[in-house]
This record gives structure tokens, sequence and C-alpha cells, in this order.
């Protein structure tokens, strides 16, 4: 009996210490891991349920957390160069990370302030090149005549081929007054040698004015140059004020509007539908989610958009928006074809973490990544200076308030 009891006892202490091991083997480690190993695991657990491509690029993903885990990281900067190893390896140039610094500088940028040349640009997804999708107005890079698809190749003498987006928009930042040089490339000229003073750049998203038709007719005329965070208030007010101004009619210029908040550009799009859909935002489990109009719309005026290869990402979504349920005409050029949606999310560092989530579609189900928004009117046009948009010299414009001043043209036609 007492022979059976030590053996009970040496079994169950074997099977405790059997548990005890086991149990150590899974807890210790994560215990273990410093601050550094906790950030990359926390970048890729977002990853890893919020992705888009469940298939992570055709690749394990949890052995690619595993891989960059074996290597030391001995302080943040060195997490920062693994999360972006980890991140490039999806192959996917708007799934990014940003450190404190330029996670600090997204925000104030969506919130309607900037502080450098002024370029929004994109990583081509075809050929993996810098390019830029438009110079913000006013700013350094547009008055030296720098345009939507012109590539960046080298900043301050280094060349951007391995760069990431946040990289490069790093390299152009700098104190207001200081000097960057960028070397362009365009399409059918030489390659050029561009200096550029950084500047404060204010971000007011709204151009509006009344102006009038040849024959006399109120057109109200707003530019739109990005949805930060107070673009569909201030297109309220200004929809507002020329309705109270007379306008019978409007053009809508989205031309190189870069795109920026989601929420903002449905918003912008209930201002002018009373009913339909605006997306749809599809998830990698196939689910599609919708967001709709619900009326009333400030104006049920005729509207004519104007878009160009610069008019991206939410700007689309609200061309899309409004062409497909009938109630603008688009008159320009292509647009750039950008139909991923990122999600932004804080990491504990401070640092953030931009996941594409979802892709739209137009309520027609267009999907229109990489391939662009074509217009009802398909007007090419030559380059033209700021003070030259709206006028004789913008051809775009001209068609857009030829088909307003007809007798047959009404909203939606």
């Amino acid at each position: 009996m007492g022979f059976m009891n030590k053996q009970v006892f040496r079994l169950g202490f074997s099977l405790l210490l059997a548990f005890c091991l086991g149990f150590g083997s899974l807890v210790s480690p994560a215990m273990a891991l410093r601050q550094e190993q906790k950030l990359v695991s926390e970048v890729w657990r977002i990853v890893n349920r919020s992705y888009l491509d469940e298939t992570f690029n055709h690749q394990n993903w949890a052995d690619v957390r595993q891989q960059v885990l074996k290597n030391p990281l001995p302080n943040y900067q060195a997490a920062y160069r693994a999360i972006q190893k980890m991140l490039k390896s999806l192959d996917d140039p708007f799934t990014r990370f940003l450190d404190p610094e330029q996670y600090r500088s997204l925000q104030v940028n969506t919130s309607g302030e900037l502080t450098g040349v002024g370029l929004q640009i994109a990583l081509n997804p075809q050929t993996g090149g810098l390019e830029v999708i438009t110079p913000i107005e006013g700013s350094p890079a547009e008055k030296a005549g720098l345009r939507p698809r012109d590539r960046i190749l080298k900043i301050e003498g280094l060349s951007t081929e391995n760069l990431t987006l946040d990289e490069a928009a790093t390299r152009m930042r700098g104190p207001v007054g200081s000097v960057v040089t960028l070397l362009i490339a365009r399409e059918g000229k030489e390659d050029k040698e561009v200096i550029l003073v950084r500047d404060r750049i204010e971000l007011n998203p709204v151009v509006a004015e009344l102006r009038l038709s040849p024959q006399g007719k109120p057109i109200g005329y707003l530019r739109l140059t990005q949805f930060n965070a107070n673009a569909a208030m201030k297109l309220a007010r200004a929809i507002n004020s020329l309705e109270k101004k007379g306008a019978v009619a409007y053009i809508l210029d989205l031309r190189n509007n870069p795109g920026g908040l989601l929420q903002a550009a449905i918003e912008v799009a209930r201002q002018w539908l009373d009913s339909g859909t605006i997306v749809y935002t599809v998830n990698r489990q196939g689910i599609q989610g919708n967001f709709e109009a619900f009326g009333p719309p400030l104006t049920q005026d005729p509207l004519v958009i104007l878009v160009n290869e610069g008019t991206a990402s939410a700007s689309e979504i609200l061309a899309g928006a409004l062409q497909d349920n009938k109630r603008a005409h688009l008159v320009g050029e292509t647009t750039f074809g950008k139909g991923l949606i990122q999600s932004l999310f804080e990491l504990s560092d401070g640092s953030g973490l931009a996941v594409t989530i979802a892709k739209y579609e137009t309520p027609k189900h267009r999907d229109i990544n990489k391939l662009g928004i074509k217009p009802d009117e398909v007007i090419p046009q030559k380059p033209i200076t700021r003070e030259q948009i709206g006028t004789e010299a913008d051809s775009q414009y001209q068609v857009a308030m030829e088909l307003l001043t007809k007798d047959s043209v009404v909203a939606g036609s």
C-alpha cells in the first residue's frame, strides 16, 4: 500500500512538474518580452485581425512574426525597422508604420494644418516608385510647378527607390525656411532638379464663389482641395451661402484633391443626395458594409463635378457616388484609382499604424482601384497655373459651364 502511495505520489509529482514546465514554457517567453518586442507583437496582432488580404500576400503570417522576433531588438529604432520589414512583406504601400513624429504629423495634417513642401505623395502600386498625387494649392511644391504623376527619384541626392512612404515624407519635412532638393521625372521630359523652400501651409479645404455664365445664369463654383475634419462643415456653409445668393446650378471642382477622411467624403455626399447608397465597403471575409444618404440634400440644383488624374481616394468615393446615383455629370480626366480603405491605429509607444482593412465599391459595385473613374465627358487639358483655374484658360471648367447653361441640363442628366 505504501509502495502504491509512493508511486501515485511520484506520478502526481511528475504530472505536476510536467504541467509547471509546460505552463512555464507558455508563459515565460511572453513575460520575458522586452517593450520593443511587445510593440512588434502588437503590430502583428492588429494586421492579423484587420488586414484586407487574408493570405497576407501568400505567406504564413505567424512565421513572419517568429522570424522577426528571433533577431535582437535593443531599442525602439530597431523595433521600428523590424516592423517596417514585416509590413513590407505584405507588398502594400498603404499599410505602413508611422513613428511617433510621423503619427503626430499625420494627425495634424487631417486636422487641417500642414508644414513642409506641400506634396501629397504615394507609392505607385504597380511600379513601387514614389510619385506625386497632387501638390497642395499655394504650397512651395505647387509654386515650383510640380504636377500629379511626377516621379520623385531623389530627395537631397538620396534615391527614393528603397524608401517607404513615410521615410520619404520625413526627408521632405523640416523647419520653415529650410531648403530641400528633389530630382523629378516627368513623362516625355528630362529629369529635373527642383529646389523647394519649406513653409507653413494653411489648408482651407473650400473655395466658394458665385459666378455668372455668359448667359447671365448664377452658378455656384466650389473647389474642395481635401477631405479633412473641416471639409463637410465648410462645404455646407458655402452651399447655404451660395443658395441665399441665388445660385441655380453648381460646379464642384475635385481636381487634384488627393482625398482624406472617409467619413468626410460620406458627409459631403449626403449634402447632395436625397437617398441612395454612397459607397460599399468590402472586408476580407467579403462582407459588404454600406453607407446611405437619408436626405434632405442641401440643394437639388444641377451639378457638374470636375475631376482629373489627381482626384484620388475619398474624392473618388464622392465622384463615384454622385455619378452612379445620377446626381452629377463628371467632366475631365480619369481619376487616380485608389480604391482601398485604411484604418489608423495608435500604438502603445505613441507611434501609429495604417492598415488596409477594406476596399470600396461605388453604388454600382465598380471597383476602381488602379482603374479610376472615367468621367461622362472626357476633356484633356494642358497644364494651367493656379490663377487660371476657373477661367477661359481652363477648358474643363468651360465645358462644365456650357453644360449647366443648356436648358436641357438638369440634375443627374
